[in-house]
């Protein structure tokens, strides 16, 4: 462990700063601090919390004060009423300052840059983009998430490498960085801890569609590493959060402003979810698919996505003069073996014995799919008739489970409704054959950009 990095409650420095002075624009601090009921009601009719309100509420979650209907009473408060920039500025930066903070050797400063999903089917862009920056010259510390609901998680689909260890100290990720260049792991106890209970709570509260809660739980966590850029995938569409463009549009652009606010560049880029993002989805085959992207190959709209990002970053942080610059070095990378490489050392420096990482990255495709878990059953169904895939449907895939469609279970043969479920995916016309679109829609940028 390098002694120029250091862990600990104080704020890291620009463009992360988490100290609340000078002209971040945050609410000022109430001079007496309220009881948790009064907060609550407070919220529950529309008022508007303070500095110290936001931050009293916080720290009673993490010191065990606040009750658990306390603290569901006050997220679906939120969810109802909602909370206006200054509000969510403060209640990401209280959050963010729950734990510790990491700080880096000065030369980092400008080279930290980290991408956020907000969810998706066959999501596995961060498994390619992660090594794929750190191969243009970046550090990412990726703190990363597992699945919720119907969408894939990061982690767990990493997990599916024998050997993978998320679980990794704050002290530990400058190592990782310092060999790889990329590190993704778990949300610790050690940091953002506020962030991990109130996300529990959100999920069996019915108030994960929150702005406010979404942009603090996002931005919280990617404050405490001190980023130089961020970019944030925000999904819309049939097997999205956000069911249309317009809703996360908004998300979008809150990100963006609570960001400014609080010195981290971000940028907000709309992706469509209406089908699956590649063509695998399930923990190890996303695996395989995303080495594939870094072999130069795999689906066009992994590819895209993965450029389309990574191009994003490298114009924010100042590594390509415009963000098409940075989409061509990024797809360089994939297509000259960087990337792949970067991958392979980060396998070796999170627990993969390193004689695996470099089969699993140097290996054909089908000898990557021994050396990966496998189901002990596959099963493959027809497509009820000819013609052409207008659109295979994401959601039907993530809840069912996955030569159109081939299954692979460990579990018993799939029933009729299921059956009949994933046959409803697959969308058929008579029109000629086309190049699927990209999922990339729009970017929303950060002031002055």
């Amino acid at each position: 462990m390098a002694a120029s990095m250091t862990v600990g409650t104080g704020a890291p420095p620009a463009p992360g700063d988490l100290s609340g002075e000078g002209s971040q624009g945050l609410l000022d601090p109430s001079p007496e601090p309220k009881q948790l009921p009064e907060l609550i009601r407070m919220k529950r009719d529309g008022g508007r919390l303070s500095e110290a309100d936001i931050r009293g509420f916080v720290a009673a979650v993490v010191n065990g004060s606040a009750q658990g209907a306390q603290i569901g009473a006050m997220l679906m408060a939120i969810r109802l009423q909602g909370m206006d920039l200054e509000e969510t500025s403060v209640l990401t930066q209280a959050l963010a300052q729950s734990g510790q903070q990491l700080e880096w050797p000065e030369a980092w400063h400008q080279q930290l840059v980290d991408k956020h999903s907000t969810g998706g089917v066959g999501d596995k862009v961060s498994l390619v983009l992660a090594p794929a920056l750190a191969a243009c010259g970046c550090k990412v510390p990726m703190i990363s998430g597992r699945g919720l609901g119907h969408t894939g998680g990061t982690l767990d689909k990493l997990e599916s490498i024998p050997g993978f260890n998320v679980t990794q100290r704050p002290e530990q990720m400058q190592a990782l960085l310092e060999q790889a260049g990329c590190c993704i792991v778990g949300q610790s106890e050690q940091l953002v801890p506020a962030d991990g209970i109130l996300y529990a709570a959100r999920d069996v509260t019915a108030t994960v569609d929150s702005l406010p809660l979404i942009t603090a739980s996002i931005l919280s966590k990617k404050l405490v590493e001190g980023l130089s850029a961020l970019v944030v995938d925000v999904k819309f569409g049939g097997a999205a959060v956000f069911p249309n463009q317009e809703q996360a549009r908004e998300l979008a652009r809150t990100l963006v402003g609570v960001g400014a606010s609080l010195g981290l560049r971000v940028a907000a880029a709309l992706t469509a979810m209406d089908k699956p993002l590649g063509r695998c989805v399930g923990n190890a085959l996303e695996v395989e698919e995303a080495l594939l992207c870094m072999d130069g190959a795999g689906p066009p709209d992994l590819r895209d996505l993965v450029t389309t990002l990574g191009g994003a970053l490298l114009w924010l942080s100042g590594h390509a003069g415009t963000q098409a610059q940075g989409a061509a070095r990024v797809a360089a990378a994939l297509d000259d073996g960087s990337a792949l490489g970067r991958f392979e050392r980060m396998l070796a420096a999170q627990g993969v014995d390193p004689g695996l990482a470099r089969a699993l990255c140097s290996g054909s495709p089908a000898e990557r799919r021994q050396l990966l878990p496998r189901a002990q059953e596959q099963e493959e169904l027809l497509a009820p008739a000819d013609g052409t895939v207008e659109l295979v449907r994401a959601l039907p895939l993530a809840l069912a489970g996955t030569p159109w469609l081939r299954v692979h279970r460990d579990g018993p043969a799939l029933s009729g409704p299921q059956r009949r479920a994933l046959q409803e995916a697959l969308v058929l016309s008579d029109r000629a054959p086309f190049a699927p679109p990209s999922p990339f829609a729009e970017l929303v940028l950060p002031p002055q950009q």
